[in-house]
């Protein structure tokens, strides 16, 4: 991760013009954002002082993110609904116009590319909203021979994150109670301060929350200052998205819990994928072999022992049996709320059972492990959907 230094200028920090800087990203240096990793090929703020307060802003009031890094891969055309099903397994049929759906873009040996949200914003009109990896790219290499009649582009789209139990409140504030006929997973445009958005029911932290699509980039300072100034009284606070509230919510990282060697049977995932549909898709003959081959391995959720985590792991740790690595650890964390250690891993498919005691080598040694239920809070979530 990059640290400013103290009294850094927005316009004095960076790596150059080949690392895109955000719409919001003036505002976030200005609201004490003190750390940015790169994402997408952009600057994400990962860093506003204390990443436990940052976890308890969220699930207490509400937290403001940058994450513009999620990046649109815009789909149109005559044949835009039938291109969009053939990056994924997921059965599209009934995907609404108005609705977002959890998507994985399979390649053709059935691993995962990318797992964005899908959005529908009109019968030929699709987004995904892609987590870290270039399907731009991919998307235009398969459009080349499929002859289909598309469009795909990147569009001047750069989302904000508001999540919280006081989201709500702060969007009702905004946009008034037209905002509450949004359902979980469903989108509206609406417009502030003749500002173009699109809202969406959506986020990555397992809480109430919002996602506001920034249609004119010009207008990013604008809107980060008007969300703010609409949350003060509910207590909103700057932030970046939570290592502590994502693992509690069993929510996914690519490149760390999945990549392109993962399949969506090892991740339990098989509910995204629909091999019975007539609707081709990439990978869907190496996904019947995989399905009934049946895997050899799958993610589970872990309890570590040990001495509090100060952080998350920034390499995959070995979980091991009998002195034997079956597997490994891709994501940990320490929750203060459920006083616990608590992980992702990858393990043998032998060893996937609730109470399955293993060894896990941290960066500080050798520590007891148990398989446990994932998602480790508000396993049906509940507070986001409700």
């Amino acid at each position: 991760m990059i640290q400013l230094r103290k009294n850094t200028e927005a316009t004095e920090f960076g790596f150059g013009t080949q690392v895109r800087k955000s719409p919001y990203f003036d505002a976030t240096i200005r609201w004490g954002a003190k750390g940015f990793s790169v994402y997408n090929h952009m600057y994400i703020p990962r860093d506003f002082g204390d990443a436990e307060q940052n976890f308890w802003n969220m699930v207490n009031g509400a937290t403001l993110s940058d994450v513009a890094v999620e990046r649109q891969v815009e789909i149109t055309g005559p044949d835009a609904a039938e291109f969009t099903q053939l990056l994924t397994p997921r059965n599209l049929s009934q995907c609404a116009v108005g609705q977002c759906k959890y998507v994985l873009l399979t390649n053709n040996h059935g691993g995962i590319l990318n797992d964005p949200i899908l959005l529908r914003l009109a019968e030929n009109h699709f987004w995904l909203s892609l987590a870290d990896s270039d399907i731009l790219l991919w998307a235009r290499g398969v459009a080349i021979n499929s002859g289909l009649d598309i469009n795909i582009c990147e569009p001047d789209v750069s989302p904000l994150q508001l999540q919280g139990p006081q989201s709500g409140n702060i969007m009702r504030r905004l946009l008034g109670e037209r905002i509450d006929a949004i359902r979980y997973y469903w989108l509206e445009e609406f417009e502030i301060a003749g500002i173009p958005l699109i809202v969406s029911r959506t986020g990555w932290s397992s809480e109430l929350g919002y996602e506001l699509y920034l249609r004119d980039g010009s207008r990013g300072d604008d809107l980060w200052e008007l969300i703010m100034a609409a949350g003060q009284e509910f207590g909103l606070k700057p932030g970046h998205t939570s290592s502590i509230r994502r693992i509690e919510g069993g929510m996914l990282s690519y490149h760390a819990d999945m990549d392109a060697d993962t399949n969506p049977y090892e991740l339990g995932l098989g509910r995204l994928v629909d091999l019975d549909m007539d609707a081709n898709f990439i990978g869907k003959a190496a996904l019947k072999e995989i399905f009934a081959r049946g895997v050899t391995r799958k993610q589970v959720g872990v309890c570590l022992g040990g001495d509090p985590l100060t952080g998350p792991n920034n390499e995959f740790w070995p979980v091991m049996v009998a002195g034997k690595q079956v597997g490994k650890v891709t994501s940990a964390i320490y929750s203060s709320r459920l006083n616990a250690n608590i992980a992702l891993a990858m393990v043998g498919i032998e060893y996937t059972d609730i109470g399955t005691e293993l060894e896990v080598v941290t960066h500080k040694g050798l520590c007891s492990a148990r398989v446990v239920e994932k998602p480790f809070y508000d396993p049906k979530k509940n507070l986001a959907s409700g």
